[in-house]
């Protein structure tokens, strides 16, 4: 059954968000401009619950917001990064109305059990465990209702938003950014899609048994209803107090996991946060949610590589050259010198061959202080246009830093990378490009 994106649901929903939102800005007025009172912590759990709510968009806008180094105040970044693992769910009412509209009356007949209770809440839709009449388990994703009107609706304030925020803040150009944004948003609406990206990244990791990604039940899964296989597996976080050499296990395997499709295949998993990935008994990876995953050109692999050996050998040549290939316009000096900081900063596990932690520092956000610094040099420069390609790059770089710092791995970064660069070829990739996307 299709939902449609219609008029009477966007004015709905514009109504829900603007209410929301507006109370919200007004108390950050007020202590702005009228110096007015805020508990800083509690406001941050009313943005959050309020955020959880209202799902869709701007909730997943605050999810990204979280894992941006130096976007947020410490409080407002810890409290929203919830949001990526412990969204509020929806009650059972919903659940039921939302199952027979994708399966009809009797969708109950296909499964032998469905918890009711959801085990997963996010963004766009939530899981709930269930057992088909085969006594296989599997994970039910179901899209909220009226998402479409939600993210048509949201995208129309997040522009607003984007436009005030350019007014006064004019160190990025966020135009392409605001693009970037839509068109992943919009993909990941389409669980036919999300089941294609599944099947390739099956066929990319063949050769990987360490990642285990999970099977689609096609027959009983619609445009909102995903059924896959269940892969039981503990939490990352619950790793966090495990022995060093499992943690370190660990962290190499996500590396690889991550990283293999790009350099390999120029496809990334673009939500690399904690919430998307378990253990299994063998230590093996579970790897969830690809509605959101970015297909790169194969020169742009090409680019990100030839800007690590610019700056390895301090090439301002190359560095310039590279910065170009990724689709960074008028490069002089003053601009190079900033993206040079913050470029540095993201490839410096990788420059040095030897075992380390993700950051030396013990910040518990990475990247936080280079970022900051980076942020008011660009503002004073009046601002970059970055390339739409370097959005979910940059966001998933800082998000996988982040999950290495929550285990406090320490390996040798420079091995990893060079063992998947050192055969790298751009028309290797192209090929293996178009036999993914076939797949």
């Amino acid at each position: 059954m299709k939902e449609d994106n219609n008029l009477f649901s966007r004015v709905k929903r514009y109504s829900q968000v603007t209410t929301s939102v507006s109370a919200l800005a007004s108390r950050f007025a007020g202590k702005k401009y009228l110096n007015l009172s805020l508990d800083d912590k509690k406001f941050a759990a009313q943005i959050t619950q309020i955020l959880g709510n209202l799902k869709g968009p701007l909730m997943k806008v605050a999810q990204l917001s979280s894992t941006i180094p130096d976007l947020l105040p410490p409080e407002y970044a810890k409290k929203l990064s919830e949001l990526q693992s412990n969204a509020p769910p929806m009650s059972w009412v919903f659940v039921r109305r939302r199952m027979k509209a994708e399966l009809g009356e009797n969708w109950e007949t296909h499964f032998k059990k469905f918890d009711q209770e959801a085990s997963y809440a996010a963004s766009l839709g939530q899981v709930h465990k269930a057992v088909l009449k085969t006594d296989e388990n599997v994970a039910c994703k179901l899209q909220y209702p009226d998402m479409s009107s939600a993210v048509e609706a949201d995208l129309g304030q997040l522009k607003f938003i984007f436009k005030i925020y350019s007014s006064y803040n004019k160190s990025i150009q966020i135009k392409e950014i605001y693009k970037e944004i839509s068109e992943r948003l919009k993909e990941e609406l389409d669980y036919r899609l999300e089941y294609r990206h599944l099947k390739i990244f099956r066929h990319i990791h063949s050769s990987n048994t360490f990642v285990k990604i999970p099977q689609v039940y096609e027959k009983i899964s619609t445009d909102r209803l995903l059924v896959m296989e269940y892969l039981k597996g503990k939490k990352l976080i619950d790793y966090k107090n495990a022995p060093q050499k499992i943690r370190n296990d660990l962290a190499k395997k996500l590396f690889i996991t991550w990283y293999y499709p790009f350099y390999k295949y120029g496809i990334i998993h673009g939500d690399p946060h904690l919430g998307n990935y378990s253990v299994d008994q063998k230590n093996n990876i579970n790897l969830f949610d690809y509605g959101c995953v970015r297909i790169f050109p194969p020169k742009f692999v090409k680019g990100v590589i030839d800007l690590y050996f610019a700056l390895k050998n301090k090439d301002q040549k190359k560095i310039k050259a590279a910065y170009v290939a990724w689709g960074f316009n008028n490069i002089d000096e003053k601009l190079m010198s900033s993206l040079n900081k913050w470029a540095l900063f993201l490839y410096d596990p990788i420059l040095h061959n030897g075992v380390r932690k993700i950051q030396e520092s013990d910040s518990g956000i990475y990247g936080a202080k280079i970022a900051g610094e980076v942020h008011q040099e660009l503002k004073k420069y009046g601002g970059v246009k970055p390339p739409r390609e370097f959005v979910f790059m940059d966001r998933a770089a800082v998000g996988l830093g982040s999950i290495f710092i929550h285990l406090k791995a320490e390996v040798n970064w420079y091995k990893i990378f060079h063992d998947l660069i050192k055969d790298f070829d751009v028309k290797k990739v192209t090929q293996n490009q178009k036999k993914a996307l076939k797949s």
